[in-house]
């Protein structure tokens, strides 16, 4: 009788909405629950070591991708993410952005470029959202993206990084393997890269009859 009660607690618990505000963890420090490993070719191992997720440089990429629902738009993602071993990107994330996905890439391009992959077919090292970044090897830096029906916002250590409308604008991934970490996930690129305390929040509730993302 006990086994079945509980069975149903933890249903009735995943049935309930999140709370608008309120940060919602994807990883539990301990285990991959509720993630999977991108199937990247070349990929290289993935473990969690240390509370973080560690992803290995892969030939050339290797990632997570995350297994449940997730929103389409209103939202903010935090995180935390090191570059361990190597000289490129190490947590760049794809999310989704309405019916469309997004990359943002953190370190690409030999290693301090920073920006939005795609914007009206332009990669992050051409469009306007590109900037430089020295990420020091090592250092766990604070990463926050916000997204809303209108605007991407993106912020490192509480340096905003990106701000850019998207109101009338083709938002999309860049051709290539990168599109099998949508709906939201997360990869490195030739290079070891450590990410821990995910979390997101609704900023408003889904629009009615707007379904969360899924992979």
């Amino acid at each position: 009788m006990f086994r079945p009660l509980v069975l149903l607690a933890a249903m009735l618990c995943l049935a309930v909405p999140p709370k608008i505000g309120e940060w919602q963890s994807l990883f539990d420090g301990k285990s991959l629950h509720g993630w999977r490993e991108t199937g990247f070719t070349g990929r290289g191992q993935v473990r969690v070591e240390n509370g973080a997720i560690v992803l290995r440089p892969g030939k050339p990429m290797t990632g997570v991708t995350w297994t449940g629902a997730f929103p389409r738009s209103n939202y903010e993602i935090r995180f935390e993410g090191a570059r361990l071993e190597g000289s490129d990107f190490f947590a760049s994330m794809t999310f989704p952005v309405g019916d469309s996905f997004c990359t943002w890439v953190t370190g690409g391009w030999g290693g301090d470029i920073v920006g939005l992959s795609s914007l009206d077919g332009w990669d992050a090292s051409e469009n306007e959202t590109r900037s430089y970044f020295d990420f020091e090897k090592g250092r766990w830096y604070a990463f926050r993206l916000r997204v809303t029906d209108d605007r991407i916002t993106a912020w490192i250590d509480d340096e905003r990084i990106a701000d850019v409308a998207i109101t009338g604008r083709s938002v999309g991934l860049r051709f290539g393997e990168i599109e099998l970490s949508a709906p939201f996930g997360f990869a490195s690129y030739a290079t070891a890269g450590g990410l821990r305390k995910i979390e997101y929040r609704l900023l408003q509730p889904p629009a009615e009859g707007v379904t969360a993302a899924r992979p």
